[in-house]
């Protein structure tokens, strides 16, 4: 872990179950923005999470940015910037194919 910036974060949200140390972390986030990106894809938005940065950036297809905490934020910001709510469980976001 950075002592100067803390990342990754100490484990404690629930998505980092299962990541005892920083290098686990990591992977635990690669895999979940994966599955995060796939879910967003009907709505042509994309997360990316550089590795370094705390949090997650998500982009709009016309470029818009935001930086987000966590997926309850990106949730959230992905509905505004898609003009709608975003289910990640409807069909829309799991039948898609990417």
């Amino acid at each position: 872990m950075c002592s100067a910036c803390g990342f990754p974060a100490k484990p404690g949200h629930w998505t980092d179950a299962g990541a005892s140390s920083p290098a686990e972390r990591l992977r635990l986030r690669f895999i979940r923005l994966a599955s995060v990106n796939r879910l967003l894809a009907p709505w042509g938005l994309k997360a990316h999470d550089d590795g370094a940065t705390p949090g997650l950036q998500l982009f709009a297809p016309g470029g818009a940015r935001v930086l987000v905490d966590d997926l309850e934020s990106l949730w959230l910001e992905a509905a505004r910037m898609a003009g709608e709510p975003i289910d990640p469980l409807s069909a829309r976001a799991l039948d898609h194919e990417g």
